[in-house]
């Protein structure tokens, strides 16, 4: 029985065609569009420089009829990049075959924050690409501060593209006296101007009831279910686990797409935040090879416990997967201790080369956002294959 997956150095991944075996279970969200190279820095005020990693041959979108001719003829359609993640907007751009908006933010000594745009916005479709992920504060600060920019500019339209939405798991009351700010982070969007949200895996569904806007909900598990499909998967050896009880849904719909592997739950006992004990462990997983998913990984405390559970357990070997890599110390430590075969997370919150470990793998969800960008702007629904999985109304 081959192993499910090999070692990588860690590099930005394109996601790939399916096996044929597995193409009919697993929906194809993704068609591989590369990028070209693009041959100057994205230059931001605030001296955070960008050199794009993929390379390929110059294309453009080819899946919506009307694409090709909007990159001609409709200017109505603008992309600006805050300073939190340039390298996927970027890359977003270069799906679209559209150039990123002139924007021009900068920090004064004392730490407040100066946005301009460079160009005319007056009643186009404007997206502004900013993840609130560290510094939280200051990127939200930044979000909110452009979504101002553009709505005193005139914009007809604005929506703001959140791949990491900060602040999403404080969305309910645990303990009395607590803050939600989840919904407080919503109504400052809102009342800052924005139209509009897209955002990739939310914590929690809930979330979105605390917009008064509309809310477009991205799945980033087509672009891993991608990336696990085009290596060699034997069923018998597969079990997706999920790494708490509140994680169930997610890692049953995971499992299902990847031919109905069958299921384990880690049973866990949080004594305080990013403090987490492993109880028992739910399922056989004995000689398999363990799949763990989850939505993001902060300090790496939940999944590295229940890692060490699935090995003690038996399991050959084990993989992390996960959209959002907030990596808090002492993540990386925890991650590269050999517990994992592979960390498999995706690019919505940039990961810098310092925090790079041979067992990580990161791939690019910039043609699943360019794709509901385009479909947002021709005012089209997700709702008939291949594009089910994007979540747009």
């Amino acid at each position: 029985m081959s192993s499910l997956l090999h070692s990588h150095s860690p590099c930005l991944r394109r996601s790939s065609f399916f096996p044929s075996e597995l193409r009919s279970r697993i929906p194809a969200s993704q068609h591989g569009v590369k990028c070209s190279v693009v041959r100057d820095s994205l230059k931001c005020e605030n001296g955070k420089p960008y050199s794009p990693f993929i390379a390929g041959e110059p294309t453009t979108p080819s899946r919506l009829p009307s694409s090709a001719a909007h990159l001609e003829h409709d200017t109505r359609l603008r992309i600006f990049s805050g300073t939190a993640n340039p390298a996927l907007s970027q890359e977003i751009a270069c799906y679209m075959g559209l150039e990123l908006g002139k924007i021009k933010i900068k920090r004064f000594a004392d730490g407040e924050i100066y946005v301009q745009l460079q160009e005319s916005v007056r009643g186009c479709d404007v997206y502004l690409v900013q993840p609130t992920c560290p510094p939280a504060n200051e990127n939200l600060m930044e979000l909110l501060i452009m979504i101002d920019a553009c709505r005193r500019a005139s914009a007809k339209n604005i929506t703001a593209v959140i791949p990491y939405f900060g602040y999403a798991r404080a969305d309910r009351k645990t303990h009395g006296r607590e803050s939600i700010a989840a919904k407080l982070v919503a109504n400052l969007i809102t009342e800052a101007g924005a139209n509009r949200v897209l955002a990739c895996d939310l914590h929690s569904g809930q979330s979105m009831g605390y917009f008064d806007i509309p809310v477009d909900h991205v799945y980033g598990q087509p672009v891993i279910l991608d990336y696990l499909a085009s290596k060699s998967i034997y069923c018998d050896d597969l079990v997706v686990v999920s790494p708490d009880v509140g994680g169930v849904a997610r890692a049953r719909a995971f499992a299902k797409k990847l031919s109905d592997a069958p299921l384990a739950i880690v049973d866990k006992r949080r004594h305080g935040h990013n403090v987490a004990e492993v109880m028992n462990l739910i399922g056989d997983v004995k000689g398999k090879v363990a799949v763990m998913v989850d939505d993001m990984i902060d300090t790496a405390g939940t999944i590295s416990k229940g890692a060490a559970l699935l090995h003690q357990e038996g399991a050959r070997e084990v993989y992390a997967c996960s959209t959002h890599a907030v990596f808090s110390p002492p993540a990386i430590e925890r991650l590269s201790s050999g517990l994992f075969q592979e960390v498999i997370i995706t690019n919505t919150i940039p990961v810098l080369e310092q925090n790079y470990f041979p067992q990580l793998t990161v791939l690019s969800v910039a043609n699943l956002l360019g794709e509901t960008i385009w479909r947002v702007h021709d005012d089209c629904s997700g709702g008939f294959e291949p594009y089910s999985s994007l979540g747009i109304d």
